[in-house]
């Protein structure tokens, strides 16, 4: 090996364990649009920078599939898959790693055992779970983390609890051995994108949100008691009537017409008791299953961008993706990449106090839904706690059912009436971040 580098590498039989994300300051500290490294890569150098990377694969679904494949291809040989789904018969037109015979297993375990047996040194570790279900002790372990998801939540989480890892100097600036990239791939139709994120440093996909359709949710407290949508009254059945009835015994299949008669029956009933038209069978199946359009050759050219920038990061042969890629599929073949500009106001990685303005005469629910909206903070199901008077007061919280029958009836209080002051600091929490979000009213 010639010249230097941040990272040592045991070219035998026995790597050592990689120093912590060190390689990190080799890809960031060189200039130029295509930098070569100051070494050679043989291939048994290759082989054991490789070795020593491990890379967590979020998503076992038809990216994520494939994601694994080219990942355990190029060389990496410790590599971990994390979801939360069981295999339905709809996936196997697309996920390449499932056969008919896994319907109803972990999508994380048949990947993993699929690829170890098909692919020798290869070791994937699946974990059956939600992303939310890990601490993190379990993200820190990783140099990489690449996303295959078809959730913005999701990506939203993970985005937060990797930029929730860095540390910093007296000077505010990032510890490189505290970053952990995040490769991301998305794909919808003919249409797909890939990102790398260098958390501390580059946009995150918080500063990027816009990027993303407008999310299709909707404030349980509008669901509960005033629907105003078809679509209100299925995710009402869905959400809160199935749990209290449980008509199957079991969680709603999405793809068992029996599950998709019954939700249909009872949001007819809802709708109609509120004076709403528009419930169908069809709508009903989009809202349960959430559609969105999936195409093989689409996943396989995303996944292949996403794999070759993880290849980069692992290897610095050079420069990484600054910082996304769209292609486009729909008529001929076209593809485009630019450097997303960072937001000043994020919500994650601006570091500064976030200021919410709003009408003191606004009520409780107001406020929610402005945290759910789309030119907000776009959150899906906000919990709300402040200090009011020197003591910590839950305003709402829907998750519990005690709680929310407590805190309702300050959904139809004023904030000034809830004893709010201008100036007061308001703690939310929701699933599309792993750390509460402080705002700072500002009162109009």
């Amino acid at each position: 090996m010639s010249g230097s580098t941040d990272m040592e590498v045991q070219c035998n039989d026995s790597p050592q364990p990689a120093a912590p994300k060190a390689w990190m300051r080799n890809i960031l500290e060189r200039s130029g649009p295509f930098c070569l490294p100051d070494f050679d890569h043989t291939p048994g150098l290759l082989h054991g920078l490789l070795g020593q990377c491990r890379v967590l694969v979020v998503g076992a679904g038809g990216l994520g599939c494939e994601l694994l494949k080219d990942l355990a291809l190029m060389g990496f040989t410790q590599l971990d898959v994390i979801d939360m789904d069981t295999i339905e018969l709809s996936n196997l037109n697309r996920q390449f790693l499932f056969r008919r015979k896994d319907i109803g297993s972990p999508k994380a375990e048949v990947a993993a055992n699929y690829i170890n047996s098909r692919i020798p040194g290869v070791s994937v570790t699946p974990h059956f779970c939600k992303i939310q279900d890990k601490d993190e002790d379990f993200y820190r372990q990783f140099h990489v983390v690449v996303c295959g998801l078809d959730s913005v939540p999701a990506r939203r989480w993970i985005n937060g609890m990797l930029f929730s890892l860095l540390e910093y100097d007296d000077d505010d600036n990032t510890n490189l051995n505290t970053m952990i990239p995040l490769v991301d791939g998305g794909t919808e139709g003919l249409k797909g994108n890939a990102r790398v994120i260098m958390p501390g440093m580059t946009a995150c996909i918080e500063c990027t949100l816009g990027l993303y359709p407008p999310q299709v949710t909707y404030p349980l407290c509008t669901i509960a008691n005033t629907p105003r949508l078809p679509e209100h009254c299925i995710e009402y059945v869905k959400i809160i009537q199935w749990p209290k009835e449980n008509p199957f015994q079991g969680e709603i299949d999405g793809d068992d017409p029996a599950h998709l008669c019954w939700i249909h029956e009872k949001s007819v009933e809802r709708a109609s008791h509120f004076g709403i038209s528009g419930v169908d069978y069809k709508l009903v199946q989009g809202v349960v299953k959430n559609i969105i359009p999936a195409v093989a050759s689409t996943n396989a050219s995303i996944a292949a961008v996403c794999a070759s920038e993880v290849f980069k990061l692992a290897t610095s042969v050079c420069k990484p993706l600054n910082d996304y890629v769209g292609l486009n599929q729909s008529d001929g073949v076209y593809t485009f990449a630019y450097s997303n500009m960072k937001n000043e106001d994020c919500l994650v990685c601006a570091r500064k106090v976030n200021v919410l303005k709003i009408k003191g005469e606004a009520k409780l629910e107001e406020l929610l839904s402005t945290l759910c909206q789309d030119n907000g903070a776009r959150m899906k199901n906000p919990a709300l706690t402040a200090n009011i008077n020197g003591k910590q007061t839950t305003l709402y919280l829907s998750t519990v059912p005690s709680i929310e029958k407590s805190t309702r009836p300050n959904l139809k209080k004023s904030l000034i009436e809830l004893g709010l002051i201008n100036g007061n600091e308001i703690i939310v929490a929701d699933e599309t971040t792993p750390l509460p979000v402080t705002f700072k009213l500002q009162l109009n």
